[in-house]
């Protein structure tokens, strides 16, 4: 299959068209909790972020989906804004539920270029994806909240995992349509964006962290969360578990790759800085 090609295009937007699940977000098992797990949950600083991003999300992808003269393409695109707006939906649903303290704050009126405002969200996507699947994975090991609880993630991660598989494969798609299809100019490309997506970021942790008075997991009960982490652990099991969501997918379809292989150098250089303090411990 020819990156670009008609049968690219077929085959990515028919994939994740296909692979759309239904559900309602007020039908879902919301758990009940008990003190420690809501003192847990409501410690977590980043809600109102969160929120918004997913209802930004939406926006953005819904505005862009309308410009595409491609008729699958915006069809697939629409879905994705649709999935977005439920995200939103259902973190709204469980903010109130669970009385979670998160103004709700109104998205800014789109402007400008909606091309370059999709293609900035879907690097951002991509960077949220991989940290989060390290994040998620932890927190679920450590029982931070019931597994009831996780389940209800779970659809979530699936879905924005299914985004950023056919958002890569967008990309690549119309950089060729649009004849800047070489392989250094996408991995420019990317480089740029992901820089981009970073910033973007460290702004919502540090939004976050200003609004909760600069309170963190390791002043809250959440500190159960972060016992015995490591920043290698972390970035391990982002690396493991990037690989594993990504093995459901069409091998013939592109996958993002270039945070997986800084992670994969990263690993390298942890492991070889350890064994080379421990030749030297020994030689002491």
């Amino acid at each position: 299959m020819k990156i670009g090609s008609d049968e690219h295009k077929q085959r990515f937007c028919h994939d994740f068209i296909a692979s759309h699940c239904q559900f309602d977000p007020a039908g879902l098992s919301w758990p009940d909790l008990d003190a420690a797990e809501l003192e847990r949950l409501r410690a977590i600083p980043f809600w109102q972020e969160v929120l918004y991003t997913e209802r930004r999300a939406g926006a953005i992808v819904a505005a862009y989906a309308a410009t595409i003269a491609d008729p699958l393409v915006r069809e697939a695109v629409t879905l994705q804004g649709f999935e977005e707006a439920r995200h939103a939906e259902l973190l709204r649903l469980m903010i109130h539920r669970y009385g979670i303290i998160a103004e709700e704050r109104l998205p800014e009126p789109l402007s400008g270029d909606l091309h370059r405002a999709f293609a900035d969200f879907g690097y951002g996507e991509c960077l949220d994806a991989f940290l989060g699947f390290g994040v998620f994975k932890i927190a679920r090991q450590a029982r931070f909240l019931p597994e009831a609880m996780f389940e209800i993630f779970e659809t979530l991660i699936h879905e924005e995992t299914r985004h950023i598989v056919f958002f890569i494969n967008w990309m690549a798609w119309q950089q060729v349509t649009r004849g800047r299809g070489a392989s250094w100019l996408r991995g420019a490309t990317a480089a740029h964006y992901y820089a981009r997506a970073m910033g973007r970021l460290l702004q919502t942790v540090w939004r976050g962290r200003s609004a909760h008075d600069g309170r963190d997991f390791s002043a809250t009960q959440a500190s159960v969360f972060l016992d015995g982490f490591t920043f290698r652990g972390f970035v391990e099991e982002c690396h493991a578990e990037h690989a594993r969501r990504m093995e459901g997918f069409d091998p013939a379809l592109l996958q993002p790759h270039f945070l997986p292989r800084l992670a994969g150098i990263a690993l390298a250089g942890l492991r070889l800085s350890t064994r080379v303090g421990a030749v030297r411990e020994k030689g002491v």
